[in-house]
């Protein structure tokens, strides 16, 4: 992963680059190249996440729809929601039943205080910019007692500088880390998935992120503010057998690469 000086500072940029970088995402992660997604935040966040069968739910974020199909394949009736148009394109070509796709911004919710059982965010909070600004918006649009389920990059072992630490014969043994401090709103990063092979890519431009950084107690500070408490959480790695077999999947045994968190907002007193 690169960084550049370039940065998005505004919703509207944010927009622009996930626009730009929807249709070569959705080609190689439905292909299979999204491996982290996968072997490890998938299984990791559909482990963590309670019974939804009957509930209604929101997915913020929702991309070309992977993780929202699944959703709604547990019996939740599911609105959701991304900034870029192909990206609700994408997911709507795909089986949706259950599921509302409409194209708006996690910043202003269009939905009615108290609507959902649940909320979910994929991989996304960390991408919008201004991400404190979303958890109160969470937070209007659940019902009391209803939960938000996150998963983000880790804060302190993915900040914009990572690199992991190799012995002689080439294996992971560590990670340095650093600007874990600096908080960073719109900084560019450029990568690909590095699972895919060199004729998967060939001539596709890397992806284009603006990276919107913030330290594990800028979360956790942003989360209590809202009312939301931490119920549970969870650093998952890959299985040894994956990650043996899957180019990159062996980083991920040394220092976790993902944070996920289910929050809930509690019902006053006497009330279910």
């Amino acid at each position: 992963m690169s960084t550049e000086g370039e940065a998005a500072k505004d919703e509207f940029a944010v927009r622009q680059y996930w626009e730009r970088n929807a249709a070569t995402w959705t080609r190689l992660s439905r292909a299979g190249y999204d491996v982290c997604r996968d072997f490890q935040t998938a299984p990791a966040f559909f482990d963590l996440l309670p019974e939804v069968n009957g509930l209604t739910g929101l997915d913020v974020g929702c991309g070309e729809g992977q993780n929202t199909r699944q959703l709604a394949a547990r019996g939740a009736r599911v609105f959701a929601l991304d900034v870029a148009r192909e990206f609700v394109h994408a997911a709507r070509q795909e089986s949706s039943a259950g599921i509302h796709y409409l194209l708006a911004s996690a910043l202003r919710l269009p939905f009615a205080n108290r609507s959902f059982d649940f909320v979910t965010a994929f991989m996304s909070l960390m991408d919008v910019a201004a991400p404190e600004v979303v958890l109160p918006e969470v937070v209007r649009v659940l019902k009391q007692g209803g939960f938000l389920q996150f998963s983000i990059l880790h804060p302190c072992f993915c900040p914009m500088h990572r690199r992991i630490v190799r012995n002689e014969a080439g294996r992971p043994v560590g990670v340095e880390v650093g600007r874990y401090f600096e908080r960073v709103d719109g900084e560019i990063e450029r990568w690909i998935f590095n699972a895919a092979p060199p004729e998967a890519v060939a001539g596709l431009e890397p992806f284009a992120i603006p990276r919107f950084h913030r330290t594990l107690s800028d979360w956790l500070n942003a989360i209590a503010a809202t009312g939301l408490h931490v119920e549970r959480s969870v650093e998952p790695s890959a299985d040894p057998q994956s990650a043996a077999g899957v180019p990159g999947l062996e980083d991920t045994l040394v220092a976790p690469n993902f944070l996920l968190m289910r929050c809930r907002l509690d019902a006053p007193a006497g009330r279910a």
